[in-house]
């Protein structure tokens, strides 16, 4: 018998290896204080995913719509209303911050649809700030202080599985016939209708779902951090969405997560990072927080994600040269 396997006992059994048992016990303990301790960060990263969904659905047909912040808007306080006042299971209630905004996004992309370009973006921001002043002078949603003490009703749990499902959906419209026809608007939309593609369905459908993931985001956020206000739901929301997917990349799905994940995460990246190399907390973070964003934009313009397939393509021709 070779020396370093165990000696089976006089009951022919061989004696546990406890090292082994107390090393996974370490390690599920590390696993656990790790979500405790960042739990907040992967929940906001999760919300942030569903967010840059949402721009990636209008993006993937060509369409550039800053609306979603207003979207979002909308199915938050839709969530959050019912819960506050109707006391509704949850489920019903994500489900009503999904479709409201989704059934607004209708006739909102029918008249707004027909522009292209810089001038789409300033029409659906325009709907966006028209929202959210709406909740500011609406008594009923308390105004500008909008509504707080609301149930955390969600947990990363229900988080990360919206966000399985969504992505689940996005990748299962690729390579389907809704998702070429998407690809060749994107690429040419005056080359698609000569195809027969009706164009205006298609941006329609996709603003339409983009709205509805905008409004579960929404209502999960709204039920994950006790409160929502107008002021959550600023130009500068919309924006930080479209820099989600733009980071990441908008090649595929994977991209926005990718962004998402990556932005949400990296403000915590640089406190630890600046605690132990003592940079102190201020503006040199959010300096090197903007310098590295704007090294990603332009180092990386096809995305964070786009590194994959770099290598990919970089192995392939070392296999090729060997």
């Amino acid at each position: 018998m070779a020396g370093g396997e165990p000696r089976p006992t006089e009951t022919g059994s061989t004696p546990v290896d406890h090292r082994y048992d107390a090393s996974l016990s370490v390690n599920l303990q590390d696993l656990r204080d790790f979500f405790l301790t960042y739990q907040s960060v992967i929940g906001f990263a999760g919300i942030n995913g569903l967010l840059a969904l949402s721009v990636y659905a209008t993006l993937s047909c060509g369409q550039l719509s800053l609306a979603n912040a207003g979207f979002m808007a909308i199915g938050a306080y839709a969530s959050a209303l019912l819960t506050v006042h109707a006391s509704l299971p949850f489920a019903v209630v994500l489900l009503a911050g999904t479709v409201a905004p989704a059934l607004l996004a209708v006739p909102l992309g029918l008249p707004v649809l027909r522009l292209r370009g810089v001038f789409l973006a300033i029409a659906t921001i325009g709907f966006g700030e028209v929202v959210r002043l709406g909740f500011v002078n609406w008594e009923y949603t308390n105004g500008a202080l909008g509504l707080v003490g609301i149930p955390q009703r969600a947990g990363l749990g229900s988080i990360l599985a919206a966000l399985a499902v969504t992505l689940f959906l996005f990748l299962r419209l690729r390579g389907t016939r809704t998702g070429c026809a998407l690809e060749a608007i994107r690429e040419d939309e005056a080359a698609a209708r000569t195809m027969g593609i009706d164009s205006t369905a298609h941006k329609l459908a996709m603003l339409t779902l983009g709205a509805a993931v905008a409004g579960l985001a929404g209502a999960l956020e709204a039920h994950f951090t006790f409160m929502v206000s107008p002021g959550g739901y600023t130009f500068g929301r919309a924006v930080d969405m479209l820099v989600f997917a733009v980071v990441g990349g908008t090649a595929h799905p994977l991209g926005p997560l990718v962004g998402a994940a990556f932005l949400t995460a990296l403000p915590e990246i640089l406190r630890a990072a600046g605690s132990s190399i003592g940079i102190p907390p201020g503006p040199l973070r959010l300096f090197l927080n903007g310098a590295i964003l704007l090294a990603v934009i332009l180092f990386l313009p096809e995305g964070i994600a786009s590194l994959w397939r770099r290598y990919g393509r970089r192995r392939v021709r070392e296999g090729h040269a060997a």
